[in-house]
């Protein structure tokens, strides 16, 4: 969780200075900036803010009354519908690329209680964090969150859902989505991780935040002070040969020690960690004219471990990192001088995140199938986009999954739910399925051919409206016990396979039209 001023936020920091020619750029795959909650597009300096309208189809808008509040601020979407289990916006990406994704929160009061919400969020299949601004609202702060992972579909969720602690509405009043190089942060595994932003500062900076354009992917490079003397830089790095392409300005400024034997000691983080793997990365630069003598030596270590030894820093500026460094607790970074150094150590900015690993995934079939199906469909429970499955305990309603690394979806329960629509013949995609519960809903057209749902148990499609015949197919499911079709518009023969079936629960009539039966 990150918080800023509010007159530091989003906007007034980095927005008014965007370049026109980059504007355009900031669509689809380049990035999405949504203001939540919004009725129209804003534009601030030249980037434009979208309404969320056509990511997401659940929730209600509103406006903060607080003077003077920044326009990304000033409109939320809330989620009043206790009902659903989560509130899903769904953007398209590339396959397999790598994004930063943001959301921002300002609670404003909106809903006359005086005391924000708590609630999750989740991105794809796995829990990204709880989201909890109180502690930021008290102090007329916004909060914002982000984490940095793969795409590994054509379209990526973001959810909103609530917990044991949420007693009011979710909410929520930007989100932002910036497509990534692939050398960025390329020593983690994507595939089976992603990075939750705990911090990204710049030492010795007591200016504005740095961001967009000056960082290409909108990064928010926070100033830091302590009561370590701050140095300037006399010369420029060329941030190309950096595999996170920082940006030049984080390289201007640095912390220091007034004496060249100093040990630079350093709390950062400054907030207490969770026991956790973290990826490190810290930043340096010599910030004297360049010579062939200029350089700087000295030792790293974190909470007394050795970090990195004997770096060698060169006006062309440097860069360590780990990838999975034991946090917890309170953070102390230390760099000590080498032995008979004429110049003590410094250092320019540093990133931590935590290394969250991925939840299981539901199979890409599944999910595809259980798309195109939610898209056949009308009057649907209001929580049907997203992953059908993750996380844990945060699947569609009337979804029931298997368990697992690799998540299939194994029933469906829907009765008396007043869904209508067509059944799209991708459910029969979904072949781990052992339970169809559709009854007592306005579903029309054909009964699908479900010849490949192998482990189908019961099927119950009965008071609904469905025509034309029972799909034969039906008979040479070995596994089904139970097959419920009475109260429908079918016609035509039965067949006699099902007719003879030893041990299958068949209901057939009343309410349909097969020959020979009354």
């Amino acid at each position: 969780m990150r918080s800023l001023f509010l007159l530091c936020l989003l906007f007034l920091c980095t927005i008014f200075t965007i370049v026109p020619q980059l504007s355009a750029a900031l669509v689809f795959p380049r990035a999405f900036f949504i203001d939540c909650g919004s009725s129209q597009e804003t534009i601030l300096g030249d980037l434009r803010w979208i309404p969320d309208d056509g990511f997401i189809k659940v929730g209600n808008k509103t406006t903060i009354q607080t003077p003077s509040l920044l326009p990304g601020l000033s409109s939320l979407r809330f989620f009043p519908d206790t009902s659903a289990i989560k509130y899903c916006y769904t953007l398209p990406v590339v396959r397999g690329a790598r994004y930063l994704v943001r959301t921002t929160y300002f609670y404003g009061n909106f809903d006359g209680r005086g005391d924000p919400p708590v609630f999750n969020q989740i991105v794809e299949g796995t829990l990204w964090s709880v989201v909890n601004t109180t502690a930021d609202y008290s102090q007329g702060l916004s909060t914002f969150y982000e984490i940095i992972l793969a795409a590994t579909g054509k379209t990526l969720s973001v959810c909103l859902a609530r917990n044991q602690h949420t007693a009011s509405s979710p909410f929520i009043s930007a989100l932002e989505l910036v497509l990534l190089e692939q050398s960025l942060y390329n020593s983690t595994d994507f595939s089976k991780f992603a990075l939750t932003t705990v911090s990204r500062h710049s030492f010795g900076h007591n200016g504005n935040m740095i961001s967009f354009p000056d960082d290409p992917f909108d990064r928010y490079w926070q100033p830091f002070m302590d009561n370590h003397p701050a140095v300037t830089s006399k010369s420029n790095v060329s941030v190309l040969d950096f595999w996170n392409k920082p940006p030049a300005q984080v390289f201007w400024t640095a912390l220091g020690t007034e004496h060249p034997y100093e040990t630079l000691q350093l709390q950062w983080p400054t907030v207490a960690l969770p026991s956790s793997s973290y990826y490190i990365a810290l930043y340096f630069q010599d910030n004297r004219e360049p010579a062939p003598d200029h350089w700087r030596v000295f030792d790293i270590s974190v909470n007394v471990k050795t970090f990195y030894p004997n770096l060698n820093v060169s006006t062309s500026g440097v860069v360590v990192y780990a990838n999975h460094w034991p946090l917890s607790a309170l953070t102390q970074i230390a760099l000590t001088p080498a032995p008979g150094s004429k110049v003590g150590p410094l250092i320019n900015a540093g990133e931590v995140f935590q290394i969250r690993e991925l939840g299981g995934r539901t199979i890409t079939r599944d999910v595809t199938a259980m798309h195109a199906l939610a898209r056949s469909l009308s009057n649907l429970p209001s929580d049907w986009n997203g992953d059908p499955c993750l996380p844990k305990g945060n699947s569609w309603t009337g979804v029931s999954c298997s368990e697992g690394k690799l998540v299939r979806v194994i029933s469906l329960s829907l009765t008396n739910f007043g869904i209508s629509g067509s059944l799209s013949p991708a459910i029969a995609n979904l072949t781990a399925l052992t339970t169809i519960w559709l009854g007592g809903n306005n579903l029309a057209g054909p009964i699908p051919d479900l010849i490949s749902l192998k482990m189908l148990d019961s099927l119950h499609l009965e008071d609904n409206q469905f025509s034309g015949s029972i799909p034969s197919s039906l008979a040479d499911l070995d596994s089904l016990r139970e097959l419920f079709l009475q109260n429908n518009n079918l016609s035509g023969p039965v067949p006699d396979n099902l007719l003879r079936r030893p041990g299958l629960n068949l209901r057939l009539t009343p309410g349909n039209h097969f020959e020979g039966m009354g």
